[in-house]
């Protein structure tokens, strides 16, 4: 997949346009609409999207992502997208819908065929839908396909609805939403080294800043380091028990492993939400909560 930062004239593409974050479930079925008319007209299929949010530009303050940019290129990759292209939201902001088709997508891209979700809008005052999209398909020549809504246990799938089921620790549920397990990915740091003392070594990573916050608590994740897949559980949170320099740190404890591992890349898939951070009475007790921990994620 090639990625572009800036217009360029490519013509007679499959498009799917949304900002995509998360490539959720209905992120995808857009997405794999656009891949597959590409298919099976002989075509190039492509993303157009933004490199930030719009609220950033609107508001002033970005939202908490559910994946990093470079998570969600390698999901849209992964979907077989030919060519992906992240703008600058501000050099359109100004423009109405009209303007938008007419001068971006219709100026650069002369599609052979367009996609978006059921409740896709663009355009100044979000002027432009769906409805515009479908009626302007004859006057420029390309064919256009509305995604309908995907839902999961009843509830329509949306990067909204994923964000405060993650901040909630409805862990689960989010990764249905989802369609995989919500990830954190990053190079092992040096800690303080306290996880051995009472028998549980942990590799530490540094939760990203730009990512939506889940609870503190301790988790059920898969550990993908060297090709394997490892069972863990991971702390997110500021260790009340053993430290009181209020930092927050993400450590894991990798089962059935004994490796050195800083300055490694390693990845963490969260599962489920095991129970909320707490302060224990003693180091003891931690160590017995930890061993109970363990039991409940892979009971």
């Amino acid at each position: 997949m090639k990625i572009f930062s800036k217009l360029t004239e490519n013509r007679d593409l499959s498009l799917a346009l949304g900002y995509f974050d998360g490539v959720h479930k209905g992120h995808q079925s857009v997405i794999k609409r656009a891949v597959e008319y590409a298919k099976l007209n002989s075509k190039k299929s492509a993303v157009i999207t933004f490199k930030d949010h719009p609220c950033c530009y609107f508001w002033g303050v970005c939202p908490k992502y559910i994946l990093s940019r470079e998570e969600r290129r390698a999901k849209i990759e992964n979907l077989g997208v030919d060519y992906l292209y992240e703008l600058d939201f501000a050099d359109v902001a100004d423009m109405s819908a009209k303007d938008y088709l007419e001068h971006v997508i219709i100026k650069y891209f002369r599609p052979a065929a367009i996609t978006t979700g059921f409740n896709h809008n663009f355009g100044l005052n979000k002027s432009g839908d769906t409805k515009f999209l479908s009626d302007m398909a004859d006057t420029y020549g390309y064919m256009y396909f509305e995604t309908p809504e995907q839902k999961v246990t009843g509830e329509t799938v949306s990067s909204t609805k994923i964000r405060e089921l993650l901040s909630g620790g409805k862990i689960e549920l989010a990764n249905d939403m989802l369609g995989y397990k919500f990830p954190i990915e990053g190079e092992v740091v040096e800690g303080q080294k306290l996880g051995r003392k009472i028998g549980f070594r942990t590799a530490n990573l540094v939760y990203p800043g730009e990512l939506i916050d889940l609870p503190f608590g301790v988790y059920s994740v898969d550990v993908k380091y060297g090709g394997r897949v490892y069972r863990g559980i991971t702390n997110f949170g500021l260790r009340p028990t053993v430290s009181d320099d209020n930092r927050c740190t993400l450590e894991t404890h990798i089962l059935d492993f004994d490796e050195e591992i800083y300055g490694k890349s390693l990845r963490i898939e969260f599962n489920k939400m095991i129970r909320p951070e707490k302060k224990f009475n003693s180091i003891d007790d931690l160590r017995n909560q930890i061993n109970k921990d363990i039991a409940i994620a892979y009971r």
